[in-house]
């Protein structure tokens, strides 16, 4: 993959969380403060914990860090997985929000 192919997917993947955040906060009482600072998006929580979706363009790998610990992804031509496990990167948010949200959350592709 082209390191442009990887920043249009990459950015995608951002405003697709952004998009389910403002989803969520309209739905749900989870109130999920997330804030984007380039290629960087940090979602707050009520008890004060964060998850961080941070962009490794020279690896073409977006990272994800919570407290069940931090995840590397990489784009196989139709989703982004987990470079150590058979983890899919929405999957897994929804998953780590939900922890740390107390209440089911989805987000999607």
């Amino acid at each position: 993959m082209t390191d442009l192919e990887y920043l249009e997917h990459a950015e995608a993947l951002l405003a697709r969380v952004e998009a389910c955040c403002d989803r969520i906060n309209e739905e749900t009482d989870a109130d999920i403060d997330n804030q984007r600072v380039g290629g960087m998006i940090t979602l707050s929580f009520e008890d004060r914990s964060q998850i961080i979706v941070n962009l490794q363009k020279p690896l073409q790998e977006v990272w994800l860090a919570a407290r069940a610990g931090g995840f590397h992804y990489r784009f196989d031509g139709q989703r982004w997985r987990d470079t150590k496990g058979e983890g899919e990167f929405f999957a897994d948010l929804t998953r780590y929000a939900s922890q740390q949200a107390g209440q089911p959350l989805a987000f999607s592709s």
